[in-house]
């Protein structure tokens, strides 16, 4: 899937596949532009297809080798694109994740019930010597000599 196919999505569609907004990921695609810089050979995929990658991984969480797949490159291109990426959106600060506490505050009330599981000896009839019929081994054969 390449940007080009999803650029003329509804404003909705385009939030339901990419999982932000689209003023978001334009805001993304500029830190991006002038965040990477590209050394050496240039790259198989537009910095739009590198952004969409990574969000597919993030908002799926596909293997490196079925999104390797989608695009055509290999998947430690896809692993590389994905770190560059990330590292891009972390050094501009624009971006970033709510720490633990706050994703783990909630106005959830919870009701805690306690059920005592503890053992209770079980009573078991007694064992009694009277209580045992010996049976008779005519079963086994004897030995002759």
């Amino acid at each position: 899937m390449n940007y080009e196919t999803i650029e003329h999505l509804k404003d909705s569609d385009f939030k339901r596949l990419t999982g932000v907004q689209r003023e978001i990921f334009e805001q993304m695609l500029a830190v991006i532009e002038k965040g990477l810089r590209d050394f050496g050979r240039p790259p198989k995929l537009s910095q739009a297809d590198q952004l969409l990658m990574t969000l597919m991984y993030w908002r799926e969480y596909r293997t490196e080798f079925h999104i390797a797949q989608s695009y055509g490159v290999s998947e430690a291109t896809v692993c590389r694109t994905i770190r560059k990426v990330e590292d891009a959106l972390v050094r501009s600060k624009k971006f970033r994740l709510p720490g633990k506490k706050a994703l783990q505050t909630s106005d959830t009330v919870f009701e805690v019930v306690l059920v005592d599981v503890s053992e209770q000896p079980v009573e078991r009839p007694k064992k009694a010597k009277n209580g045992i019929t010996a049976a008779k081994r005519s079963v086994i054969p004897r030995k002759r000599r």
